[in-house]
C-alpha cells in the first residue's frame, strides 16, 4: 500500500522545502517509486526538485472547458481516454521520481465531473508508486477536493509563531471531518532556537519535530536552486530522523 504523505501549513513556513527534501531522503532507496504532487498555485515545489513545468492539471481541465464545452458532451469513456492521455503527458519523469502540478485553481465553467475523473485517474495511477509526496495550499480542502480523498499522513508545517501554529491547528481540526487521513503531526521548522517553542499550545497535536534554521536551505531557496543536491547538514539530518519515525521507514 502506497505511503500519501501531504503538507500544509500556513505561508513562509517552508512547507515547500521539507516537501523537497522528503523526496531527497525517500529517493535514496532506489527500489521505490516515488511521485510528487505541486498543489500550491504558485508551483515553488517544482523550483525545490530543479524541474520546469510544462503543463498542468489547470490547463488541462481549462483545455477540455475551450474545446468541450463543459465536458459532459463527451460519454465519459471518451472523457476518461482524453483526460488519461493528458495526465500521461502533464507528468514530468525524473532520476528516482515522477512530478505533477495542480496549478491554479478553477476559473469559470463547470470542472465538477472533470476534477471527479481526474481524481479517479491520480487515484488509479497511486498504487504505482510506493510514496507520494504532496505539497499542498494553506489548508487541505484542496488536496481533498482535487487531488487524493485520503492521505495516510498528514504533515503539518509551522514556524514559531502563534499565528504558524494556530493555522496548524485549524488545518488539523477541519481534515478531521472533511478528509482520511491515518496520521498527523506537527513539525516546527525554522527555529532560531529550540526554545521558541517551549511551552507552545498545540491544542493536542502532536510535535514530530524541531528544526532550526538552515543556512544551506536558505541560501538555495534565495538563489532558486533545486533543494535535491544541497550539502547535507545537521538539519537534513535532523529532519531525516524525524521523518523516519513518522513514516515508520
Amino acid at each position: 500500500m502506497e505511503k500519501v504523505i501531504a503538507l500544509s501549513g500556513k505561508g513562509g513556513v517552508g512547507k515547500t522545502s521539507i516537501s523537497a527534501l522528503i523526496v531527497r531522503m525517500l529517493r535514496r532507496d532506489p527500489g521505490k517509486r516515488i511521485l510528487a504532487i505541486d498543489g500550491d498555485p504558485a508551483v515553488g515545489f517544482s523550483t525545490a526538485l530543479g524541474i520546469e513545468v510544462k503543463r498542468t492539471l489547470d490547463q488541462i481541465r481549462t483545455d477540455v472547458i475551450q474545446t468541450g464545452g463543459s465536458g459532459e458532451k463527451e460519454t465519459r469513456t471518451a472523457l476518461l481516454q482524453r483526460l488519461e492521455y493528458e495526465l500521461a503527458d502533464a507528468l514530468t519523469e525524473r532520476r528516482g521520481f515522477a512530478f505533477l502540478a495542480i496549478g491554479r485553481p478553477e476559473g469559470k465553467g463547470c470542472y465538477c465531473k472533470i476534477n471527479e475523473f481526474l481524481k479517479l485517474l491520480i487515484a488509479d495511477l497511486a498504487p504505482s508508486f510506493d510514496y507520494i509526496v504532496i505539497d499542498g495550499e494553506a489548508g487541505i480542502e484542496q488536496i481533498n477536493r482535487r487531488v487524493m480523498e485520503k492521505v495516510t499522513h498528514l504533515l503539518l508545517v509551522s514556524d514559531a509563531s502563534r499565528k504558524g501554529i494556530a493555522v496548524a491547528r485549524t488545518i488539523r481540526d477541519v481534515a478531521q471531518t472533511s478528509m482520511r487521513y491515518d496520521r498527523v503531526g506537527l513539525l516546527f521548522n525554522r527555529l532560531t532556537s529550540y526554545d521558541d517553542v517551549a511551552g507552545a499550545e498545540t491544542g493536542g497535536l502532536p510535535v514530530i519535530g524541531r528544526l532550526l534554521e538552515s543556512d544551506g536551505i536558505r541560501v538555495a531557496d534565495i538563489q532558486g536552486k533545486s533543494l535535491l543536491d544541497i550539502p547535507e547538514d545537521a538539519v537534513t539530518r535532523d529532519l531525516d530522523r524525524v521523518l523516519h519515525n513518522f513514516l515508520d521507514l
